[in-house]
């Protein structure tokens, strides 16, 4: 973990009541945790943007299974880019629909284009993808702040 730096900013009073407005409605533990939020994620969606870096994200799809031939088609074009497909989490939500979660791992483009490809078959309802920007240097070098390793490797 990083070393905590304090800086002060100066706001706009009705830029900052709205901030605090956000903090509260966010149920953030204080600014300070707000503002990291909003610099995580400003900062991931940049490195979409500058695609150097390798990203973990997950696309969350909505589908109906009874669709003809939907299903044999996510699994294939998963299968086709299994270098990218990390896990899957498949949930019936009722008689019609599924819900499944594909962790992806991958340059920013290929994963925006694999989600593009998923989301645009017919009989999915919706598609998500969000992005967790995690370089390889920090995966391989994270901390567990102060527990023993527990065992996995990277």
């Amino acid at each position: 973990m990083s070393e905590l730096v304090r800086f002060s900013v100066s706001l706009e009073a009705d830029l900052l009541a709205a901030f605090d407005k956000f903090v509260e409605e966010g149920r953030f533990a204080t600014r300070s945790e707000a503002i990291r939020q909003l610099l995580r994620k400003s900062l991931t969606t940049d490195a979409w943007e500058v695609d150097a870096q390798e990203l973990t994200a997950t696309l969350t799809l909505v589908y109906d299974h009874h669709k003809t031939g939907l299903v044999e088609k996510l699994l294939e074009l998963q299968h086709r880019h299994a270098e990218k497909v990390t896990a899957t989490l498949h949930v019936h939500l009722d008689h019609d629909h599924c819900l499944e979660v594909i962790v992806l791992k991958g340059q920013g483009s290929k994963l925006q284009q694999l989600a593009s490809e998923l989301r645009g078959l017919k009989g999915v309802h919706q598609g998500d993808l969000t992005v967790a920007g995690v370089s390889p240097h920090e995966a391989e070098h994270h901390d567990h702040h102060g527990h023993d390793d527990h065992g996995h490797t990277h």
